[in-house]
């Protein structure tokens, strides 16, 4: 029964990957790519989740995946031309099958009726009097076979063989001048060009080397006669040289007659990875030209399989849990090797000791062990993104509203337990986004926009940290509106006077909302609040950006991982802290001059023709200062995701180092300016800063502080 089970787990995560591909192909249709590839990777999507799931019995799915391919098969085969409403049941086609495949997955029922009207959608596109067979009523029928008596006699003897084409055996001459190399040229990949025309082999010509003393090693000296046998024609060797015409000898000429073999023929290598830049193919490494033992040898079975390098890259499937622990393993050596390291730098030792060296290497090892971990749990965004087109299509269709998701970043890559956890907060925005941020058509036409609003989901890396931002082209907030509700609610004081992006934030107040009346998107309270919470359990922050009449813009900042960081170690009142370096831009000593007050309290930084506010770390998480400091502070220079930037106040700074990270919530609970905590060498317990919410976050002055957290060291 166990085998079963385990055979079932993997083809649910294979439907994952089938429906990755459904989206893709989908994706490309509805962008008006209809070649016959992309409508046949669909239809096999398709086709292989109802193949899986006939095997286990599930009949509903596969009557209705039946019904699917019937209509994809009728489009592959051009008995029916893509149009738009055509493409719309496609789409919602698509996103029921993934509703069937989850309940499935998940042992839960599916209204039988809403299953109905998505068959009887489909249906609508296929004529009475098809000679498509019907959907299977159960998953042995699907599988059923029915003998075929094929007479052989009837099929005609092939005789006419179309002729193979001619091959052309080329002479090419070949001496590379030095504005060749100097403009970044490389003739072994010229020459691999070459090979993937035909045969292609070569003699060296050294006769003008010089002798060492007289090498000049800006100029050529070596000469290539070249002998390549192809069905290509004349122009497309030409090709080969064009972007090095006039920067060498070049001679090429034509003979209908074999050639002698040379002894150096090159083989052709497998296909370089695309350069990213223009200047990238200018420094590109040259292409490896080997030699064959014989003319006569055949490839083995392994050399044939290594040549091939155009198939997908081999994967093994791991059960989560596993690489779980691994990373837990990891972290302890992390911590491990930290506590070595200071313990031989409190030894009376010397700084070019083996011992010293040893650690070092330990330090280097441990780090590339936890980057290649942290590689096996990073995924791209994309699933995630992909399903949330149908979140998008699901609250368009019940709010009666047009809408659209274009996504961008879909290829940025991030822990996969932050995308787990990420995707209901992100569900609950794009809803969010759909219902309160776009308007009506009707509105839209008036306001001189399209019947159909967009909403731009998109990722990106920035600092360190993965931005995720939600956009919609709607009539941007209605900040009296909440503003009132907010009065009403008595979230607020009646006579409270808040700026824009104090109004902004009454949206994450727990039991605020905007909606008249309940619905199955909104109306009881269960607001943005939640979406908060959910992203700082993650060490994340939520931001808001609106412009009446132009739409709102939600940014969710990540860390990458939740494992390990990059930290600066430094001291606030005596008590040690590791401050992300991602955030940090450098650290200064200003002088007293630099350092300028503003009001009773306010202190600015006048660097670079800028002045940059300053913040107390200490007061911020509600340390008392112990003494007035007589000398301008150490600043620590950190910047946002919205590139605003900001000096923070230390006592002292000490060291660099990977920590890993410890959360908060599940052995204490969540503390203002405090993401998480670490163990440090030595032992100790420390704070790790969450320098955005200290430096670009306003602290409630009825914010209760952590003093008895904060006074012990942690």
């Amino acid at each position: 029964m166990s085998t079963l089970n385990s055979i079932r787990d993997t083809f649910f995560e294979e439907c994952e990957d089938l429906m990755a591909d459904l989206a893709d192909g989908l994706a490309k249709m509805q962008s008006g790519t209809t070649d016959p590839e992309t409508v046949n990777a669909v239809f096999r999507a398709v086709h292989s989740v109802k193949g899986g799931a006939g095997a286990f019995n599930l009949t509903e799915l596969v009557a209705f995946s039946h019904q699917f391919e019937t209509v994809l098969d009728e489009l592959r085969a051009d008995r029916l031309k893509l149009q738009p409403e055509l493409m719309f049941t496609l789409l919602r086609s698509a996103d029921h099958l993934s509703v069937l495949i989850e309940a499935a997955r998940d042992g839960v029922d599916v209204d039988t009726a809403v299953t109905q009207n998505s068959a009887s959608a489909l249906r609508v596109w296929l004529k009475p009097d098809s000679d498509t067979p019907a959907a299977p009523t159960s998953a042995a029928e699907s599988f059923s076979f029915a003998p075929v008596t094929v007479d052989f006699a009837a099929f005609e003897p092939v005789v006419d063989l179309p002729s193979a084409p001619a091959i052309t055996y080329y002479h090419i001459f070949f001496q590379p001048t030095a504005t060749l190399f100097s403009n970044g040229h490389e003739p072994a990949l010229l020459f691999a060009d070459l090979a993937r025309l035909g045969t292609l082999s070569s003699v060296i010509d050294l006769g003008d080397l010089p002798a060492w003393e007289e090498f000049d090693t800006t100029v050529p000296f070596i000469k290539w006669t070249l002998k390549l046998a192809s069905t290509a024609a004349v122009d497309q060797v030409r090709a080969v040289f064009e972007f090095v015409d006039g920067l060498c000898k070049l001679d090429i000429s034509t003979s209908s007659d074999p050639i002698a073999e040379l002894s150096h023929p090159i083989e052709t290598p497998p296909p370089a990875p695309q350069p990213s830049s223009l200047r990238e193919a200018a420094v590109a490494p040259p292409a490896p030209i080997a030699e064959k033992p014989s003319a006569a040898a055949k490839p083995t079975l392994a050399s044939s399989q290594m040549a091939d390098q155009h198939g997908p890259k081999p994967t093994l499937r791991v059960e989560l849990d596993r690489v779980d622990r691994l990373i837990n393993a990891v972290g302890e050596l992390i911590i491990n090797q930290a506590m070595i390291a200071q313990r031989v730098n409190e030894l009376p030792v010397t700084t070019d000791t083996e011992v010293v060296t040893y650690v070092e290497d330990y330090r280097l090892l441990a780090r590339d062990i936890q980057e290649a971990v942290m590689a096996i749990r990073a995924q791209p965004v994309k699933p995630l993104f992909q399903r949330m087109s149908r979140i998008v299509r699901e609250a368009a269709d019940a709010t009666g509203k047009s809408a659209q998701l274009l996504a961008f970043g879909e290829e940025i890559e991030v822990d996969k337990t932050v995308i787990e956890r990420l995707a209901d907060p992100l569900t609950h925005m794009i809803r969010n986004a759909v219902d309160h941020g776009l308007e009506s058509p009707e509105d839209r036409i008036k306001a001189g926009k399209e019947a159909c609003g967009t909403i731009r989901l998109s990722a990106a890396h920035r600092s360190g940290r993965v931005i995720i931002s939600i956009k919609d082209d709607g009539a941007g907030l209605n900040r009296p509106k909440i503003l009132k509700i907010a009065k009403e609610k008595g979230l607020i004081p009646q006579d409270a006077d808040l700026v824009e992006a104090d109004i902004d934030s009454l949206l994450f107040q727990p039991g605020f909302s905007t909606a008249q009346k309940v619905s199955n998107l909104s109306g009881r309270g269960v607001g943005l609040d939640v979406v908060r919470t959910a992203v700082m359990a993650l060490g994340g922050r939520v931001a808001i950006s609106s412009v009446p009449g132009q739409g709102t813009e939600f940014t969710i900042s990540l860390p990458l991982t939740l494992a390990v960081m990059d930290g600066m170690v430094v001291s606030v009142r005596g008590q040690t802290m590791i401050a992300p370096i991602s955030s940090i831009v450098e650290t200064i000593r200003p002088s007293t001059s630099e350092v300028h007050n503003v009001g009773p309290s306010s202190k600015y930084l006048s660097i670079r023709g800028e002045f940059i506010p300053i913040v107390d770390v200490a007061s911020s998480l509600g340390i008392a200062p112990t003494t007035t400091p007589s000398e301008p502070p150490l600043l620590l220079l950190v910047e946002s995701e919205n590139q605003s930037q900001c000096a923070l106040i230390v006592d002292e700074v000490h060291d660099q180092r990977q920590v890993v990270i410890k959360g908060l919530e599940h052995n204490y609970r969540s503390v203002q300016g405090v993401s998480a905590a670490t163990v440090l060498g030595n032992g100790q317990i420390a704070l790790i800063l969450d320098l955005d919410a200290i430096a670009f976050q306003r602290i409630p002055p009825e914010m209760p502080t952590e003093p008895s957290l904060l006074s012990h060291g942690g």
